[in-house]
């Protein structure tokens, strides 16, 4: 007995070391499965959320557009299969008919143009969109309102550089309402640049305001950090950031986003000295953990790898060509172990 206390030493000391949410995205699964693509591991044709949870995973995100192709139909059925495979299920609503980020906020077409009507039509929309999902035996865990929601949603509404943050605290309240009336998901918000501090701050140090959103209301904080964007996404400032998030307001914090490239020419990346192959995917996600793991309070709780299975659109919207977890084959790379060393 004395001969394996070392090694279960070292077994717990990793448990207690790995995050809540060892996560991924994976979204675009079905496209790439109807364009003819199958996934393998270890030269097993398997499932992918299956291969996922079997290198580690625990946890699957599902975008949600009001119309188009990741439609509320689309996710029903790719979240049953995320919950057979034994994972926890994040539902991303975009509220839009197609992508929601820093840049675009479209209000879906033939929903009202006005603050009251768009309280009213998001919380019957929430409500809806989680009552359908609990119908079908598959209840959100997590359900994220908005995306990428820096400068607002439901533009111009919702818009915040030009109707301030008021109308964005009252429609996030109605959203998170209608929800709570029928399951009980925990809430997560989410904003672009998980490294700047100034402009998480700027959110949510005005976004609670009573009678509208409140604290209360929010039990995960999530934020996109990515290499490529800014050269000021650095890991150093990914820590300063987070850690002042953590202190002022107290919630457990998710890097909702995050990939790495293993094929990248022409474009400056914030770390320089990761290298840009299977062994750099490992590391930069090691390095988040790192810092996730020495915000107060253990707050830092989760890694979600954006889209890592996205055959056909390797670059996942980067100038970077591939930032995938498998190979153009659908074959596992050994990259795809991250998620056990979350």
């Amino acid at each position: 007995m004395l001969v394996l206390l070392p090694f279960l030493l070292l077994s717990f000391s990793w448990l207690a070391s790995a995050l809540t949410y060892k996560a991924a995205d994976i979204s675009s699964l079905v496209v790439v499965e109807n364009s003819g693509v199958r996934y393998s591991d270890g030269g097993k044709v398997t499932p992918f959320e299956t291969i996922l949870r079997n290198h580690g995973a625990n946890t699957v995100r599902i975008r949600i557009w009001t119309a188009g192709q990741y439609n509320l139909q689309y996710g029903l059925a790719l979240a049953k299969r995320v919950k057979a495979a034994g994972l926890t299920l994040v539902v991303d609503l975009h509220y839009s008919d197609t992508w929601a980020d820093p840049g675009h906020q479209s209000i879906p077409s033939g929903w009202p143009q006005d603050l009251d009507g768009l309280n009213t039509k998001i919380w019957q929309y929430t409500q809806d969109v989680v009552q359908s999902f609990a119908n079908q035996g598959t209840p959100i865990d997590i359900l994220q309102v908005g995306n990428e929601i820096n400068n607002g949603f439901l533009w111009p509404v919702g818009q915040i550089s030009s109707k301030g943050i008021n109308p964005v605290s009252q429609l996030l309240h109605s959203a998170i309402n209608g929800a709570k009336s029928v399951g009980n998901p925990k809430i997560l918000i989410h904003l672009a640049n998980g490294w700047n501090w100034s402009g998480l701050n700027s959110f949510f140090g005005k976004v609670f305001i009573p009678g509208a959103l409140s604290a209360d209301q929010v039990d995960i904080i999530g934020v996109s950090f990515y290499p490529f964007y800014d050269s000021g996404a650095t890991l150093s400032a990914l820590k300063s950031s987070l850690t002042n998030l953590a202190n002022n307001f107290k919630k457990p914090i998710v890097v909702a986003e995050t990939d790495w490239p293993v094929s990248c020419s022409g474009v400056h990346l914030t770390e320089p000295s990761i290298p840009v192959s299977t062994s750099g995917q490992q590391t930069w996600i090691a390095d988040i953990k790192n810092v996730l793991q020495s915000l107060p309070n253990g707050a830092g709780q989760g890694i979600f790898y954006w889209e890592p299975g996205w055959i056909g659109n390797a670059n996942l919207g980067s100038g970077c060509s591939d930032n995938l977890l498998v190979s153009s084959n659908g074959a596992t790379r050994d990259s795809i172990n991250i998620f056990n060393q979350m």
